[in-house]
This record gives C-alpha cells, structure tokens and sequence, in this order.
C-alpha cells in the first residue's frame, strides 16, 4: 500500500503499516463479523417462511445487499490499522447499524422499508466518509478513489431511499436499480466525470487478508447452517425420520466446507498476490465470485429446514428447488472460484450439478428422499475432487 505524504503522522498512523501481519484477520474484524450470523439466521428464517416467487427475489436483494456491505468494509479494512481506537469504534458504529438493520430484514419489504435504506445508506456512505478523512493529506491516490465511490454510494442512496418509500412492487425494482448500481461500481472504477481516475490508481490491498476474509465468512454462513437445522430438528425429533435427515443436513454443510477448503481457499491469496492486477482478479473473486457460494449455503439452509420440518411430505417445486438450487449454487460459485484462482476445471462440480438439476425432474419425491441426495451427490463430488487433486500431486512430486 502506498503511504505517500505522510504529513499528518496521526493519521498515518491509522493506515496498516508494512511490518504488521496484513493477511491476518484482526479481533475487531472478527468481533464486526458476529452481527452478520444474526442478520443471515434473520434472512433464512424469512425465507423459510414465505418461499414465494416474490419472497425470493426479496431474499436475492437482501443477500446482494448484504454481501456488498461486508465485502467493502472488508476492503477498506484490508488497508485500515484496526488496532487504533478510532477505526474500532468505526466498527463498534457500524456493528450497532448493523443489528439495526438485520433487525427490519424480516420486514423490509413492508413496513420496515424506509428503516432498512435509512441504515444501509448511512453504514455505506459513513463508512466511506471515514476513509475519506483517513487518506485526506496522506495518500492522494486512495483518497480519489473513495471519492468517487462515494458519489456511486451516494447516487445509489437515492434508489435505496426511494424504494423505501414506495410500495412492494415499485420497491423490489428500485432496490434493485441500487444493487445494479452499486455491483457495476468497480467495473468502471467508479467513473464519474470530472473526478480524476488515474490509469494506474491501485489500493495496495493484501490478497491473503481478503481470501482469509471470505473464508471466515464462508464459515459464518456454514455456521448459520447449522444453528438453523439444530434449532428445526430440536422442533421435530418426534419423526421418526428427522436423526436421519438432520445427519444428511449436517454432512451437507460439513462436505461444503470441505469442497470449499480443501483445495480451492489456498490458492486464492496466492493468485491475488502475484496478479500483475491484483485489484481486478480480487473483485472477480472476492466481489463477485464468493457471491453464488454466500447465497447456495443461505438457500441450502433454507431446503434444509423443509426437509426437517416436513420431512414424509412431497416435495413442492419451490421447496425442491430450495433443496436442490442450495448446493446448484454453492457448487457453481466454487468453480468460478477455482477456475478464476487455480485454472482448474472440477469435472466433479460439473457433473454434481447436472445430477442435482436432473433431479428436478423427478416429480413426487418425499423431502427426506431428496435432502439425502443432496447430500449424496455433495459427497461424490468432495471424495471425486479429493481423489483427483491428491493423484496430481502425486503426479507433480514424482515428476
């Protein structure tokens, strides 16, 4: 990272030095991370309850929103000393918003809307005031472009508000419009006419710190997985059905976090890293290619949770496609993610998926038949990958 002109040694002091431990999660950033497990137990349980068409497409904005608001704070604490008091009690702030926020999710879509934009923008658009005072008169090239990102924030801020305030349908499509807006941010560097973009601006950011990032949150989310199937099986242990379904939930997420980490997480810091563009393939995958894995494991908790609670009833296509289009999605966003870090195509990904969409063609079955094979495609692709990526470095070390 660049610390240019250091002439405000206070300040200065505020950004990560090149001595500490840059790719190391720090406590504070551990701590900002808990509001997220109730946030996301907040989104699963709305979603379970009302798994309509519309219900998904509010699940979709709130998940984009969500994720967007933790992977930037990631960033900009990617280049933040986290131990200095006044970036902990930026966190603190944000945290607090943050309960706020998961608190209106059930229902953002009705009256808590105006609540829900209010907080989102202000965590958002503070957030990124905060960085603005940090590298103004200490590093110009971070400080343009924070502020262009907060004219994107801003401008976004606009639909936010404005779907607050309007009624469902005219919200889901300016939320929508504000999500679109604030996705398509980083493509175009944040452009905003007359602001200057220079044509080699970079954040100096750490690859192994984000990968470590999103690797913790990964496992947030396999932890809300579990705490929302042990909840729904405690509920249901007078079936004679649910140790069985509640052993193939659990296997599911622990197979997830083995085709997630056994192989592809290592690689990703390393590919970052050593990018000539590092902030390019950071957002290819950090941004947006951890995003589908996010939303299969929430949506896999989801199906999970139908198949606890109903577990000899016939499988409705909506909650078919939640059993099934949890571990679709997981998958596809881990072959995005290991083709992007390692140029390595998981024949076992493709294969798992085209079993599991094939199974939504098999009309009638129970949810207890279907959350087993679920998890039994799941661990042919973990045992089909772990036999493959251990006979290439056999291969690679006897060569």
């Amino acid at each position: 990272m660049k610390k240019t002109q250091a002439k405000e040694p206070a300040k200065a002091g505020l950004l990560k030095r090149d001595d500490q431990e840059s790719g190391k999660a720090t406590f504070p950033e551990l701590f900002f991370d808990l509001v997220f497990v109730f946030a996301l137990i907040q989104l699963s349980h709305t979603l379970a309850e009302d798994f309509g068409t519309t219900a998904l497409i509010e699940a979709a904005i709130l998940i984009f929103a969500l994720w967007w608001l933790w992977i930037n704070t990631t960033w900009l604490t990617n280049l933040l000393n986290t131990e200095k008091e006044v970036v902990r009690l930026l966190l603190f702030a944000m945290m607090f918003g943050g309960i706020l926020l998961a608190i209106a999710i059930p229902e953002a879509f009705a009256e808590q809307g105006m609540v829900f934009a209010a907080i989102y923008s202000a965590i958002q658009i503070g957030r990124t005031c905060f960085a603005l005072y940090v590298f103004k008169g200490v590093d110009d090239e971070n400080y343009r472009i924070f502020a262009r990102i907060a004219v994107w924030l801003v401008f976004s801020s606009l639909f936010w508000f404005a779907g607050g305030l309007a009624e469902l349908h005219l919200r889901i499509v300016l939320w929508t419009l504000a999500i679109v807006v604030e996705y398509a941010g980083p493509l175009v560097k944040y452009y905003v006419p007359g602001l200057q973009t220079g044509g080699e601006e970079k954040l100096g950011l750490s690859g192994e710190h984000l990968a470590e990032r999103c690797a913790l949150f990964v496992i947030i989310c396999l932890g809300e997985t579990i705490l929302t199937t042990g909840r729904t099986a405690s509920e249901h242990m007078n079936s004679s059905l649910t140790f069985l379904v509640f052993f193939c939930a659990f296997s599911s997420t622990v197979l997830m976090w083995w085709i997630y980490f056994d192989y592809a997480q290592q690689r990703v810091s390393e590919k970052v890293d050593g990018a000539a563009e590092p902030e390019k393939i950071a957002q290819s995958l950090f941004n947006y290619g951890h995003l589908p894995i996010v939303a299969g494991i929430i949506l896999t908790a989801v199906g999970e949770d139908f198949s606890l609670s109903h577990s000899h009833d016939e499988a409705t296509l909506r909650q078919t496609l939640a059993i099934i289009g949890g571990p679709v999605l997981f998958l596809a966003g881990a072959i995005g993610v290991k083709i992007a870090s390692a140029h390595m195509r998981p024949v076992s990904h493709f294969v798992g998926i085209a079993i599991l969409v094939g199974l939504l063609f098999l009309p009638g079955l129970p949810l207890y038949l279907l959350q087993i094979a679920s998890a039994a495609v799941l661990l042919m692709v973990a045992i089909w990958e772990y036999l493959v990526v251990r006979r290439r470095a056999v291969t690679v070390s006897a060569a």
